[in-house]
Parts: C-alpha cells; sequence; structure tokens
C-alpha cells in the first residue's frame, strides 16, 4: 500500500538533496546557538516562507503536516511560560507561575521548534527518498549496500502498515475479541495477537531481501553505475544564498527594528 499525493514540482524539488540536507543540520547548529529573540522570530518566518510558497503542496495539506507542530509549539511554549523562572512577575495562581522572562523564554522555545520543524518539513516535502540515496552514493561515497538497505527498508514501511490492518481484520472476522477484565493483561493479549505474526513476516522478509540483495552483488566494493545521475548546479547555490541571506538579514533586522525588547533569552 503506497500512499501518494499530487503536488506541483518547483525549483527546490531539483536541488541536489546533500546539499539540502548539509544546510538543515547547519541551521539546526544556528538555531540551537541563536538566543535573540527577535533574530529567532525573523528566522523562523524566513523558513515558514519557501515552506508556504515553494513546497508545491496546498495550504490544506502543508496545515495537516503542520498540525502536531502546531501543538509541540503550544505545549512547549506554555510549559515553559507557567513554570519558568524570572524576577518580574505577572501572573501567580497557585502552582502557575508566569513572569516575564518565562514568556519571553516560552516565546523563544516555541519559535525554535517551529524553525526547525519547517526546516525538517520543507526538505521531506521537496526531496525524493531515492534521489537522497543516490546523492549520498555517488557524491559522498557511501556505500552501495548501507544506502539500498534503508531504501528497503522504507519500502517496507507500508508493507508493515498494511500486514497490521489485514491481521485486525482477521482477528475480527474469526471472532476475536478482547477478553474482559483487567485492561493491562486484555491489552497484552490483544498485541501478543498480533505483534508476534508481524515480527515473524517482518524477519523473513528481511531475510528475503537481504539475499536477493547478495545476489545482485550489493555487498560488492567494486564501482557499480546508477541509472539516476546526481549532479550539482546553480540551484544548490540559490538554495544556500537564501538562507545564509536570511541569517545575516534576520540578525540585522533584530538589531534595526526589534520587535520585542527582550534581547537576550537564555
Amino acid at each position: 500500500m503506497q500512499i501518494t499525493f499530487s503536488f506541483r514540482e518547483t525549483w527546490l524539488h531539483r536541488v541536489n538533496p546533500g546539499v539540502k540536507l548539509i544546510v538543515a543540520l547547519l541551521l539546526f547548529i544556528v538555531v540551537v546557538f541563536t538566543h535573540n529573540l527577535n533574530t529567532m522570530l525573523f528566522l523562523t518566518l524566513g523558513a515558514l516562507l519557501p515552506l508556504a510558497l515553494l513546497s508545491g503542496h496546498p495550504t490544506k495539506r502543508l496545515l495537516l503536516y503542520a498540525s502536531p507542530f502546531l501543538l509541540i509549539f503550544v505545549s512547549s511554549s506554555l510549559g515553559m511560560m507557567m513554570f519558568g523562572q524570572g524576577d518580574i512577575q505577572w501572573f501567580h495562581w497557585g502552582i502557575i507561575r508566569i513572569t516575564e522572562e518565562s514568556f519571553y523564554r516560552g516565546i523563544h522555545l516555541g519559535l525554535r521548534g517551529m524553525q526547525v520543524a519547517a526546516v525538517g518539513l520543507l526538505f521531506s516535502l521537496t526531496t525524493r527518498p531515492v534521489a537522497l540515496f543516490y546523492a549520498m552514493m555517488q557524491q559522498w561515497k557511501v556505500a552501495p549496500k548501507y544506502a539500498y538497505s534503508f531504501l528497503a527498508a522504507l519500502r517496507m514501511l507500508p508493507v508493515i502498515v498494511e500486514e497490521f490492518q489485514t491481521l485486525r481484520y482477521a482477528i475480527k472476522v474469526r471472532g476475536g475479541k478482547r477478553k474482559r477484565g483487567n485492561l493491562l493483561t486484555s491489552g497484552y493479549t490483544t498485541m501478543r495477537m498480533i505483534a508476534i505474526p508481524l515480527l515473524a513476516q517482518s524477519i523473513r522478509r528481511a531475510h528475503r531481501t537481504a539475499v536477493a540483495m547478495e545476489a545482485k552483488r550489493f555487498s560488492m566494493s567494486r564501482r557499480r553505475t546508477y541509472f539516476y545521475a546526481a549532479s550539482y548546479s546553480k540551484l544548490d547555490v540559490f538554495y544556500s544564498l537564501y538562507w545564509i541571506v536570511l541569517i545575516v538579514a534576520a540578525h540585522w533586522l533584530a538589531v534595526t527594528w526589534p520587535i520585542w525588547q527582550a534581547v537576550d533569552v537564555r
């Protein structure tokens, strides 16, 4: 069962996947060491802009994909706001204590999560796994046996989900019902009825895949030929320049036009 959605291909889909992966890792390091709240705000807005305009997916689908990250943003921000520490108290009721410092720390933490999520979601929506592993094999010299093993594992995930659903339907058809009594015991029984056959099928499938890859000489270290050729282009330069300009502009805007008075949030 392979679930796919139609999308509009943009120039971001043609950027080298290895470049996008390296840029995403470097941006994560930049975000970790960014403590200016205004800088973090502009970095987050700059990361959301290409996601909304250049991902090629409709707005409703993007909101659906981003809903878990929005929940994380709200929960992490509120958790830091209501239970953080600080000197200037704004609100206090029971164990809830909101201070000016905790409020800004909560906003900063939420923006960090949103920025990392936006970059990661943009990478996943504009990158095909096959293209990523082909780039890693051809340009990063990753051994084909490791790259193709990861590709095979990705291909197995939808099959495992389909088998899980089939097992559930089979148990229902054969009259298998959850036993009354302790919830923990009945839950363990149901999990055992599904997990053991699923694990056995996965082991057999993994063994057959390993034998097939060995027969196709994927374990050899000799130079291989590839159907898809991975290369660098000027689009990679444009993509990298966008993030470099964004980082510089975010720091400049944070100094020139600050939104919040809190400059350093630690």
